[in-house]
């Protein structure tokens, strides 16, 4: 995991990397704080202007069996492309220029109150990396439930599931995903700045701030996002879902936790292609930790150090809590 973390760059090393004077470092830091999966996503520069286009091979050449004075077929693989689009998250943040001023310290005064404007956009685009489609939404991005919601696409071998869940709207999912250059990553767009871009537009004044023709002298802070997913190989992401409502402590009935990870660490073709996390919410995490005390030895779950942090790991990959993955999913079918 140390090795990876300097070969595959996440949202603060991108940061980091690209702007010097520290500020939009604060800022990756902040989000970091409250959204896991920045911990492990792979964020990359797209090669299109909106996007990125990904080649994907989607067929081996066919060898052959040569006997003597036999001949040998040619054959060549087959490819396809797929182009993800980044959205645009963006937001402003308005304080009252008076208020700002009365603690003689007008600059952290407004990071705190940005802070909630942080966070909002952390958690949508934290929900929107999930859930989002651009089939129903076309301005924002596709997450990983759509790409992963039938059991009769190519890729349904990735999704494990808990039997007799069909037709349930009380699910949840646990996500593992390998996060890597050539297997599934973030994207900026090309020749952008990676990471949430803040713009303090300084003193502004704010016409109609009443709803009655009255104004008001106010600092603003404008924030945006340009960020997207692509998948280039949907091996390296496995969609394990479970009934959320029955779940118990000890297994005894409801999903039994534990035997669907390990059904789904087996599934990647190399965990060591990238950096591999498992992702799910706080519930399920309660209940993942019972489980594993309850039914098997310490060994499985663990308590690791990771970049400075204690992490909890199952089978060696970290396990990272995130709020956005729903309880209330449907069953894929």
């Amino acid at each position: 995991m140390a090795t990876l973390s300097t070969i595959h760059p996440t949202l603060l090393d991108v940061t980091k990397r690209l702007d010097p004077d520290g500020r939009v470092d604060m800022i990756a830091e902040i989000l970091t704080e409250t959204n896991e999966i920045l911990d492990d996503m792979v964020m990359m520069e797209g090669n299109l202007p909106t996007g990125h286009r990904s080649t994907i091979r989607s067929g081996l050449p066919t060898p052959t069996w040569r006997k003597l004075y036999g001949g040998v077929q040619p054959s060549k693989s087959t490819t396809v492309q797929i182009t993800d689009t980044t959205g645009m998250l963006e937001a402003y943040a308005e304080v009252d220029k008076t208020l700002a001023d009365l603690n003689g310290n007008t600059a952290g005064f407004r990071l705190s109150e940005d802070r909630a404007h942080i966070d909002g956009i952390n958690q949508e685009f934290s929900s929107s990396l999930f859930y989002a489609s651009e089939a129903t939404a076309p301005e924002e991005i596709t997450g990983f439930a759509p790409r992963f919601n039938s059991l009769s696409a190519e890729n349904s071998e990735n999704i494990v599931q808990e039997a007799g869940i069909s037709g349930q709207t009380d699910c949840s999912s646990i996500w593992l995903v390998v996060w890597g250059g050539n297997t599934c990553h973030g994207i900026y767009p090309r020749g952008t700045m990676g990471g949430l871009q803040v713009e303090d537009k300084g003193q502004v004044t704010i016409e109609n701030v009443d709803g009655s023709g009255g104004r008001m002298e106010a600092y603003r802070t404008h924030y945006c996002w340009k960020v997207g997913l692509t998948v280039r190989d949907w091996r390296y992401v496995v969609r394990v879902q479970f009934d959320s409502g029955n779940l118990t402590g000890d297994a005894a009935s409801g999903a039994n936790l534990i035997d669907l990870m390990t059904q789904a660490v087996e599934i990647p073709p190399q965990l060591s292609a990238g950096r591999a996390a498992f992702y799910c919410n706080r519930r399920t995490k309660s209940f993942l930790r019972r489980q594993i005390v309850e039914k098997v030895s310490a060994s499985t779950l663990s308590m690791d150090q990771i970049a400075g942090k204690h992490v909890m790991t199952f089978d060696g990959i970290p396990v990272r809590r995130v709020d956005s993955i729903l309880n209330t999913e449907t069953a894929v079918s």
